[in-house]
């Protein structure tokens, strides 16, 4: 594996762990037959320790966990797929999971990206930048003046 499929695989299962169910669900409906898969590890629902950074540049801390769901299936032409999604929902993490194993054969991944991967990265990066601008219209500048000393 290339770095370039290596970043390729690391985006799509990032854009697939955001995915609303719901979507998801629409997106195995509309595949023009449902690949046969078998789980790996089944869905399982545990924790992970989320760190952070003080000042969002400054210096690790350990803020808490976190509630995560992990699957890896194994379609019928031989592609691993593995997920970890946030929160319990088990089906999310099984039906990412067949994704990102779909996504790595040639016959399914133009397809996938074109109806689900890149349509979802657009939702996604929409909804990020209507957060941001929600921020940034409440966001205060403070300043010092500066008194004289006699």
């Amino acid at each position: 594996m290339t770095t370039d499929d290596v970043a390729a695989r690391q985006r799509w299962m990032g854009i697939l762990a955001r995915t609303p169910l719901p979507r998801l669900e629409e997106a195995f409906a509309a595949l023009p037959e449902p690949p046969a898969y078998e789980a790996l590890r089944r869905p399982e629902i545990g924790s992970a320790l989320v760190r952070a950074r003080a000042g969002g540049s400054g210096q690790r801390f350990n803020m808490g966990e976190m509630t995560v769901t992990r699957c890896s299936v194994r379609t019928a032409e031989g592609a691993v797929g593995h997920a970890y999604v946030a929160g319990r929902s088990r089906r999310k993490a099984e039906l990412a999971a067949v994704f990102d194993a779909l996504l790595q054969t040639p016959r399914h991944r133009r397809r996938l990206l074109n109806d689900l991967i890149e349509p979802q990265a657009e939702v996604l990066a929409a909804a990020r930048a209507a957060t941001v601008a929600e921020a940034a219209a409440t966001r205060v500048e403070f300043f010092t003046m500066v008194r004289g000393e006699d």
